[in-house]
């Protein structure tokens, strides 16, 4: 006895199937596809009948999967984002060139050390712009941007790099001078982390003395603190590697831990998404 090939169902139908199935309701898959609600009820329906199976329950204001649903759902988005990741790797748009903008700090402390990588994922071709000071604003969506605050930029693709923490950071050398580290030259540096005021509020600390030097860049704040012209706050993401080279030793035991952070942020035009994928593995720190 010969049975009946399988009919594969269109693919309209199964993007139907999966737009509701996330959305929650056949109403919003409407709106999100475009199509009337009756459109995404039809649609759904023709598939049910194809594979012989109901996929939802339907509730007067609600839907749920069914256990057969449910377990389809996992394969149905596997294989559209197969089918997403291939056509824009084999029909997308070629870029030029990965174009990041973030902090000369950032860059030199965070990208640089990455470099290698970064550029394995942009295909050789890589350009880094240093943001001008005072200049936070979200770049356009044709850059990649490294930039600090809460993550509540409208990018496609955005992702902390780290979760903030602050501590009070010194040389070496300076401790060997002795005395208690609150009693020693400050350095102070311009941007958005907390400084040293906002220390003194969280941690019940004299306000004195007050920092005898001032940078505009984290980076040069960090090559006085190591050079032993004083203590500075210093994100300990940005600084694991000079600690564990014991060029700059932690001082004290308190954590300032910070809401905001640093952030990459993209825009469509800036990177496809299975770039973006691989350039967070690169990014971010576990």
């Amino acid at each position: 006895m010969s049975s009946q090939p399988f009919k594969m169902p269109p693919l309209e139908w199964v993007r139907a199937f999966e737009a509701a199935a996330r959305c929650g309701s056949f109403t919003a898959a409407a709106a999100e596809t475009g199509l009337t609600q009756s459109a995404i009820s039809q649609r759904i329906g023709h598939l049910e009948r194809l594979l012989g199976t109901k996929l939802f329950y339907r509730g007067a204001r609600s839907i749920e999967l069914t256990v057969e649903g449910e377990a389809w759902l996992p394969h149905v988005r596997a294989a559209f984002g197969n089918l997403r990741q291939s056509s824009e790797a084999l029909f997308g748009p070629t870029r030029g060139q990965m174009i990041f903008s973030a902090s000369q700090s950032m860059i030199n402390l965070w990208l640089l050390p990455r470099l290698k990588r970064l550029q394995y994922i942009a295909g050789g071709r890589l350009s880094m712009q240093s943001l001008v000071l005072g200049s936070h604003d979200a770049p356009t969506d044709d850059v990649i941007g490294i930039r600090y605050g809460a993550g509540d930029w409208p990018h496609v693709f955005k992702t902390q790099l780290f979760k903030e923490q602050i501590a009070p950071l010194a040389s070496p050398a300076l401790a060997e001078n002795g005395g208690h580290w609150l009693e020693w030259p400050r350095i102070a540096c311009a941007g958005p982390r907390p400084n040293w005021t906002d220390w003194s509020r969280r941690f019940g600390t004299p306000t004195t003395p007050v920092p005898n030097v001032r940078f505009d860049t984290f980076q040069s704040a960090l090559g006085a603190a190591k050079a032993g012209a004083g203590v500075v706050l210093g994100s300990l993401p940005l600084c694991a590697d000079d600690i564990a080279g014991g060029r700059l030793i932690r001082l004290g035991e308190d954590i300032f831990e910070h809401h905001e952070s640093y952030w990459a942020i993209a825009g469509l035009d800036a990177i496809t998404r299975s770039q973006w994928d691989e350039l967070i593995k690169v990014l971010v720190d576990n």
